[in-house]
C-alpha cells in the first residue's frame, strides 16, 4: 500500500495519517464545506474537498470512492463513526479495485445485525442474554417482562443500532410502549432500521471488551481487554485497560469465547468484543467491527500501534510475518485510562 484516502475528519483523521506516515504511506484527506480550515487537512499529503454540506459530506459513497481514485489511492480508510462499518463501502471500494482498511463486507454485514451477531455467539458456545428469537413488537417485549422473576427488566435495542442509540431499559409494562416508539424512532433516524428486539437487562453489570486483529486466514489474535463500566445515558466515560475487576479465570474465559466467535468467521482487521459481566456470569451482547476510540488505552499498555497493524494487514501482511502472534503479545504493564469529558450547558 502506498497511498491512502481518510474518509473521516478531526482527531481519528489525525491519528491514521500519523500511522501512514510512519509507513511512509501517501495520505489524502477529505473535507466538507465547513471543514476547510480544519487541522486534518493540514496533516496529509493532500486534501481533496467532497463539496458537500455537513455530515452528509463524509457519508458519501460514490463521491468518497470518485475522490480515493481520482487522487490516485490504493486504499480507503474509514475511521470509526460515518461509513466505519458499512458494509456498502466496502463493497464498493471492492468493485472499484480499492482496499478497504477494515473488515470484509460480510463480516460487516454479519455484525452489523446484533440478533445474527447473537446467533453466531450461540453456535459458537458464548453465552447471551435472554431475549426475543427476532425483531420484536410492544407485545413480544411485554411477554418477555412478564417471563422474567419480579424486579428484573428488559433492554430494548436497535437490530443494527449501536453506541447506546435506540435503546432504553424497562421494568414496568407501562413503560413499554413509550420506550418501543423512542428506541424505533431513534433507531431510524440513526441507522435507517427501526427494528428492535428485546434482551433480559442485567443488575449492575461490568461492561468488558476484548481487542482482537485477525489477518483472514483463521488466525486471530487478542491484545487482552478493556472495561467501560462507567457510562452516562449508554454512552462511555471512562475506559481502563486491563479491567481491574476480573479475576485471571474469568478473563481467560471472556478473551476465549471473543477468540472463539474471531477464528469462526476467520476474522479480518480489528475489531472489539463486548461482554456484560455480573459476579462470574458473563454475555457476549455486540462486536464492533471497527477501529474503536478507545483503542489508545491498549496501545499504551501493550506498545502495539493498532492503527499501524490495521494498516499493514490491508496491505496483505500476516499477522507472523507481522510479530503479531499470540506468543509476541505482552502482558498489559500498568493501567492506561482514557476519560470523556462532557460539557453541562
Amino acid at each position: 500500500m502506498k497511498s491512502l484516502l481518510i474518509a473521516n475528519r478531526g482527531e481519528i483523521a489525525i491519528r491514521i495519517a500519523r500511522a501512514a506516515a510512519e509507513l511512509a504511506i501517501r495520505t489524502v484527506a477529505v473535507y466538507s464545506k465547513e471543514d476547510q480550515h480544519s487541522l486534518h487537512i493540514r496533516k496529509t499529503d493532500e486534501a481533496v474537498a467532497l463539496g458537500v454540506a455537513g455530515p452528509a459530506a463524509y457519508l458519501d459513497i460514490p463521491c468518497i470512492i470518485a475522490a480515493a481514485v481520482a487522487a490516485g489511492c490504493e486504499a480507503i480508510h474509514p475511521g470509526y463513526g460515518f461509513l466505519s462499518e458499512n458494509a456498502g463501502l466496502a463493497r464498493a471500494c471492492r468493485e472499484a479495485g480499492l482496499i478497504f482498511v477494515g473488515p470484509t463486507p460480510e463480516i460487516l454485514d454479519l455484525f452489523g445485525d446484533k440478533l445474527a451477531a447473537k446467533a453466531l455467539a450461540a453456535n459458537c458456545g458464548v453465552p447471551v442474554a435472554a431475549g426475543t428469537d427476532g425483531p420484536a413488537s410492544v407485545e413480544q417485549i411485554g411477554a418477555l417482562l412478564a417471563s422474567l422473576p419480579a424486579g428484573e427488566g428488559v433492554i430494548i435495542k436497535a437490530v443494527a443500532g449501536g453506541g447506546g442509540r435506540g435503546m432504553r431499559a424497562v421494568s414496568e409494562p407501562s413503560e413499554i410502549a413509550d420506550a418501543f416508539a423512542r428506541c424505533q424512532s431513534e433507531a431510524q433516524a440513526y441507522f435507517g432500521n427501526g427494528a428492535l428486539y428485546g434482551e433480559r437487562k442485567l443488575r449492575r453489570p461490568r461492561h468488558i471488551e476484548v481487542q482482537i486483529i485477525g489477518d483472514g486466514t483463521g488466525q486471530v489474535t487478542h491484545l487482552w481487554e478493556r472495561e467501560c463500566s462507567l457510562q452516562r445515558r449508554g454512552q462511555k466515560i471512562m475506559e481502563i485497560a486491563p479491567s481491574p475487576s476480573l479475576s485471571p479465570g474469568l478473563r481467560g474465559r471472556i478473551i476465549d469465547a471473543a477468540m472463539r466467535m474471531a477464528r469462526d468467521r476467520r476474522y479480518l482487521s480489528l475489531g472489539t468484543f463486548e461482554f456484560l459481566v455480573s459476579g462470574e456470569e458473563f454475555l457476549f451482547i455486540e462486536c464492533n467491527p471497527r477501529l474503536q476510540v478507545e483503542h489508545t488505552v491498549t496501545e499504551e499498555v501493550t506498545g502495539i500501534d493498532l492503527v499501524a497493524a490495521q494498516l499493514r494487514i490491508a496491505g496483505g501482511g500476516l499477522l507472523a510475518a507481522l510479530g503479531l502472534t499470540q506468543d509476541r503479545i505482552p502482558a498489559p504493564y500498568g493501567h492506561a485510562i482514557q476519560l470523556r469529558i462532557n460539557l453541562k450547558r
